[in-house]
């Protein structure tokens, strides 16, 4: 199959390493134009610089331990830059550990990243997504 993602606009988070990094780099192969959230604006530079084809590529500073800091940002982000077509919703933690060594406050932080904030960010990309999906995808089968 040949997945042609041109003209789409791909948000990734915690995309300044592993799994967001990797789904990054292969969503702007496929010719989306990829905006990186993490916390570390100097690594989100380096791997803009990284990506891969002619997408317009951006970035977003954001720090998941704040969810309502968070949601400000991505709502201004939106307002100002437009839809987002794709969303990976991909975020760290929680520390690693035994679980009998794990404070309560841990726990409460881990909930907050992966389904707080998640849910503030598909509350502000949803609209573009349907748009989306409603024109469809451009996706071809490779020649036998």
């Amino acid at each position: 199959m040949n997945l042609n993602l041109s003209g789409k606009k791909a948000m990734v988070c915690g995309s300044t390493q592993g799994i967001g990094k990797a789904s990054a780099l292969e969503l702007a192969s496929l010719g989306a134009s990829v905006i990186l959230v993490a916390r570390n604006e100097e690594e989100l530079k380096k791997v803009k610089s990284e990506l891969p084809g002619p997408g317009n590529h951006d970035f977003l500073v954001a720090d998941f331990s704040k969810p309502e800091a968070l949601k400000t940002k991505i709502n201004e982000y939106i307002q100002t830059k437009g839809s987002v077509d794709i969303l990976v919703n991909n975020t760290g933690g929680p520390a690693s550990g035994p679980i009998t060594e794990a404070k309560t406050e841990e726990f409460i932080q881990t909930f907050s990243n992966h389904l707080v904030c998640n849910h503030i960010l598909v509350q502000a990309v949803l609209e573009g997504m349907k748009k989306m999906a409603t024109a469809g995808l451009s996706i071809s089968s490779l020649p036998p």
